[in-house]
């Protein structure tokens, strides 16, 4: 297999849109872009232009490799105390289809139910009131004992600060018992959209945009990795999708513990704001090759395809996307909110989105380190 990561001849740019102009100078030449020209990014009617541009910084960072995972995500409960607009996954106390994972069912649920041995155990939940600490310490301790090879991605920003507080101890004590128990990075869910105004209408029971950020740079502070989203294609305006990637990069100047951006488009099927339209295909793809553009700090920007089909997944790797996440195995929080996508996937058929896509497949651990693999086992390259 080759690299992938030859440099290609690129013909000279070219637009009908003249306020791409003054951003392609900078692209081609390395230049950072400042907030005007992520809203002209967003603006602009010339979606080709915009896609080529990503293209090139996404072929400079990576040539044709993509990346994807064999992972399984789990979510131990949908008990959550917030009441979010945006979700149709959490459940009250006492509603009539809350469920909590047993430990030892959590246990074998991840194990079950896939051919290739899993790379990743990706964990999110609800806020839950009444567990305590020490049974997600358990939960991650478990899964350490039972696969000692898999990295275990677990608990976004905003389960962090709410378990600390619950647990009634600094996030950095919090994290700290985290690391201990054998929790090797965290995702990058509930950034949502960081302006005030868009979260007091989407998610005002989560933590604040600036707190999100703050757990963030703890995290990587201490020897964490993650990943960030931004969740789009509800109540924000674009000022306010620029302004959220600028204050992810802020932070990625400061710390570099951010391992990929992954935009989400907005499933509103099941929601308190299901009146709003859905997100378009020109809309995801443009997103997509945004966030590459802005964020030059980013190592990788993934098209998560389980929100916005394999096939758009396949085409945002000609815009910007260089990963299109796992295999999943089973998906929750977004199947909920009406994800029409597949539960899971086969690890084949990511390989075959890759390749008909006109890229050379790249099977990552979640450090994005080479998985070789024989039979049913694996080995990560160090």
């Amino acid at each position: 297999m080759t690299s992938g990561l030859a440099s290609k001849p690129h013909h000279s740019f070219q637009t009908d849109d003249p306020a791409l102009e003054p951003i392609a100078t900078k692209v081609l030449a390395g230049e950072r872009l400042n907030f005007d020209d992520g809203v002209a990014l967003c603006r602009s009617g010339d979606i080709l232009a915009v896609g080529w541009l990503a293209n090139l910084v996404r072929e400079r960072m990576h040539g044709d490799l993509a990346y994807f995972n064999v992972n399984r995500h789990i979510n131990p409960t949908n008990v959550c105390v917030a009441s979010c607009r945006l979700c149709a996954f959490g459940r009250k106390k006492g509603e009539a289809d809350t469920y909590t994972m047993a430990l030892e069912e959590a246990w074998a649920t991840a194990g079950e139910g896939y051919i290739d041995a899993v790379t990743e155990f990706h964990i999110v939940g609800g806020l839950h009131p009444d567990l305590p600490f020490s049974y997600f310490m358990d939960l991650v301790r478990g899964l350490k004992e039972r696969y000692p090879k898999v990295h275990i991605k677990a608990f976004t920003m905003v389960e962090i600060a709410f378990l600390a507080k619950r647990g009634k101890m600094t996030i950095e004590e919090a994290l700290l018992q985290m690391k201990e128990a054998g929790v090797d990075s965290m995702p990058g869910g509930g950034a949502e959209i960081f302006a005030d105004r868009v979260r007091h209408i989407i998610c005002d029971h989560k933590i604040d945009g600036g707190e999100w950020l703050e757990t963030a740079r703890l995290a990587h502070k201490m020897g964490f990795r993650s990943n960030a989203t931004m969740l789009y294609g509800h109540v924000e305006e674009i000022e306010d999708r620029v302004d959220h990637l600028l204050r992810l990069r802020e932070v990625q100047d400061d710390t570099g513990g951010f391992q990929t951006f992954i935009p989400l488009s907005f499933h509103p099927d099941n929601t308190a704001l299901s009146h709003i339209n859905k997100s378009t295909g020109m809309l995801d793809i443009r997103q997509i090759a945004v966030g590459r553009l802005m964020l030059d700090n980013f190592p990788h920007i993934k098209s998560y395809w389980q929100m916005v089909t394999p096939q758009m997944a396949q085409i945002s790797l000609r815009f910007g996307a260089d990963d299109i996440d796992g295999t999943v195995v089973e998906e929750k929080i977004y199947h909920d909110a009406g994800a029409t996508t597949p539960q899971g996937m086969r690890r084949a058929d990511l390989i075959r989105l890759i390749t008909e896509a006109g890229r050379v497949p790249f099977e990552r651990d979640t450090l994005y380190r080479a998985v070789t693999r024989s039979e049913n086992t694996f080995t990560v390259a160090s």
